[in-house]
């Protein structure tokens, strides 16, 4: 696994390739799922009586691809990362002797134990909303049992609320998509710190500068991560009963049918998808090449369908297609910008992203 990294061009810091070396990542992940080949899932796990299939799951769990760990009725909960997405997000993190490490998501305590490795005992806190999930952790990072494994914090709670006990931290480092930077990440670090997190199918990197202030870019790479969970990321609750009709009306009066020169097959440009996710916030898109038709859905209940000859509808309080319309004239205008192009800025309660030059004309705020 560690060769294919380096051949990849990853773990070019000595110390981050002996942690990739020296953890064992099957530890951490005794039973897992993976996609059959006929279609459904198979279950793999370290105490099947055959031989054969314990060789699928030893093998497996060093393959580079990100093993679901956690699924239940359909819903992913919690995975270990492919360990190339891995390894440059530990790179990335800029970790140096004496730091003191704060983990949102606390997934198998494989990324925890990485960590541990890298900077010692006491150094490294890791949290996850799910009881199930920071239990299992725990168990992994007895089951290795280095000293610096069994002085992990695990801690079961909501990530966006950080964890005040063990700050302030020199790096923060999340494992979940989200869909803004939480205030107590800034306010239980030290000025200086940094911030690397998912968010828009990127990895943001920023920089603290003060309890309420940050700001940094987007490395290149994409990454795709289970969304943060918890009360204080909570999409907002359904209308009442007493609503739901007026909430049906206003729906169907918002619904409305026009053509478009936007092809919709810019749905399928990973990049493109990145810029209009900072526009528009997250979406559920869909690319179909087969029938040439895309369609978006917010969580605000906006939705466009897109055909091949153009004819757009659109619904909800929003209209989706106008703004892929609008990040459409930038993308092109701009031509295609990377991932590393933008960036996003934290002043205390405001949050926006932006192309180039945070106070330039291209900016969204979240």
């Amino acid at each position: 696994m560690v060769r294919r990294i380096v051949a990849g061009g990853g773990l070019t810091d000595p110390a981050w390739r002996a942690a990739f070396a020296e953890v064992p990542r099957h530890l951490f992940v005794p039973d897992y799922q993976r996609s059959a080949r006929g279609g459904g899932q198979d279950r793999l796990t370290a105490a099947d009586p055959d031989p054969r299939h314990r060789l699928r799951w030893l093998a497996g769990s060093y393959a580079d691809r990100p093993i679901a760990t956690d699924v239940v009725d359909g819903e992913l909960l919690s995975s270990s990362s492919q360990p190339s997405l891995m390894a440059l997000m530990c790179e990335a993190l800029d970790v140096a002797d004496g730091h003191r490490v704060l983990e949102i998501g606390a997934g198998t305590g494989y990324n925890a134990a990485l960590l541990a490795h890298r900077l010692g005992p006491d150094a490294v806190t890791t949290i996850d909303l799910d009881e199930r999930i920071t239990a299992a952790a725990r168990a992994h990072l007895a089951a290795y049992g280095t000293p610096a494994a069994r002085s992990v914090t695990v801690v079961t709670g909501d990530g966006a609320l950080g964890h005040p006990a063990g700050a302030p931290y020199d790096r923060v480092i999340a494992t979940c998509e989200l869909p803004a930077i939480p205030a107590a990440w800034l306010a239980q670090c030290r000025p200086g710190a940094r911030i690397l997190a998912p968010l828009a199918t990127g990895l943001i990197a920023l920089t603290v500068r003060s309890a309420t202030e940050a700001e940094g870019r987007f490395l290149a790479t994409p990454a795709f991560f289970v969304p943060l969970r918890g009360p204080s990321t909570t999409a907002p609750a359904p209308p009442a009963a007493d609503d739901t009709a007026q909430a049906a009306q206003a729906a169907q009066a918002a619904q409305a049918v026009r053509a478009t020169r936007t092809p919709p097959r810019i749905i399928g440009n990973d990049l493109f998808r990145f810029l209009l996710t900072l526009v528009a916030g997250p979406l559920d898109l869909t690319w179909s090449p087969r029938s040439g038709t895309a369609r978006l859905l917010a969580a605000d209940g906006s939705t466009a369908h897109v055909t091949a000859d153009g004819t757009t509808r659109v619904s909800g309080p929003r209209d989706l297609w106008a703004l892929a319309e609008s990040a459409h004239v930038v993308f092109r205008d701009l031509g295609h910008p990377a991932r590393s192009r933008f960036g996003l800025t934290v002043d205390g309660p405001r949050q926006w992203t932006w192309l180039d030059d945070p106070a330039g004309p291209y900016r969204w705020r979240l």
